[in-house]
């Protein structure tokens, strides 16, 4: 059965100042999940979210939060986003030594393991370590600052993670550069998660009508 379109809008484009009702108006907007891009500004040129921000906007909306960890030593971490009420914690293939422990402790911390995987990674990393896996997370910009341009040459990557996780529960993220012209191409690889950021707040129709649009386009893709 084909796992369902859902639209997680990075919150790395809205209003820092009044990040909490900027949660609550894409929750409102019809939203599956708010991602925080996690920066650590040494892994990727940027710094963003700690635990401390994400755990004071969590009582304010009830969808799930993902945590994409874009960190060097992301295991010293997990349990803070955890804690925060993210409910999936993705970490990048290429910051863990010991990729299988990093997975299942996400899993003993009572989260959902994903992990991500930058565009120069090959899919079958992923290979030995399906079986722990909630999510896989296929970068379609090269992480660390929004508003880039999709790869498109990242589809057929989609499509052998797709194949790769055949019978497993797991859902396929993609994430940058995810706007009404690229939506499709990524939904027909396989991606069922799309991440979109600067797109959906730059819709002169409103964020209720991008979400919308990008989950209609998408699902047409898929059908």
């Amino acid at each position: 059965m084909s796992r369902p379109v859902e639209i997680a809008p990075s919150v790395l484009p809205a209003d820092y100042s009044k990040l909490g009702a900027e949660c609550v108006a894409l929750q409102d907007a019809g939203v599956d999940r708010i991602q925080w891009d996690v920066m650590d500004g040494v892994f990727v040129p940027n710094l963003t979210f700690g635990p401390d921000v994400i755990a004071s906007i969590r009582p304010h909306v009830d969808v799930v939060f993902e945590a994409h960890l874009m960190v060097v030593e992301p295991d010293r971490l997990l349990h803070r986003y955890v804690e925060a009420g993210c409910g999936i914690v993705i970490v990048h293939a290429e910051a863990c030594t010991h990729l299988h422990r990093t997975l299942a402790h996400i899993a003993e911390l009572g989260a959902t393991p994903g992990v991500a995987l930058n565009p120069h990674t090959p899919a079958n990393v992923i290979s030995h370590v399906r079986d722990l896996l909630g999510m896989v997370l296929v970068m379609t910009v090269n992480p660390g600052f929004g508003g880039q341009a999709y790869i498109g040459t990242m589809e057929p990557k989609i499509a052998e993670v797709a194949s790769l996780l055949e019978g497993f529960d797991c859902d396929i993220e993609v994430d940058g550069g995810i706007g009404p012209d690229t939506v499709a191409g990524a939904a027909a690889a396989g991606a069922n998660v799309l991440v979109s950021g600067s797109a959906l707040y730059r819709d002169p129709a409103g964020l209720e009508h991008a979400v919308t649009d990008l989950r209609q386009r998408a699902e047409a893709a898929r059908a």
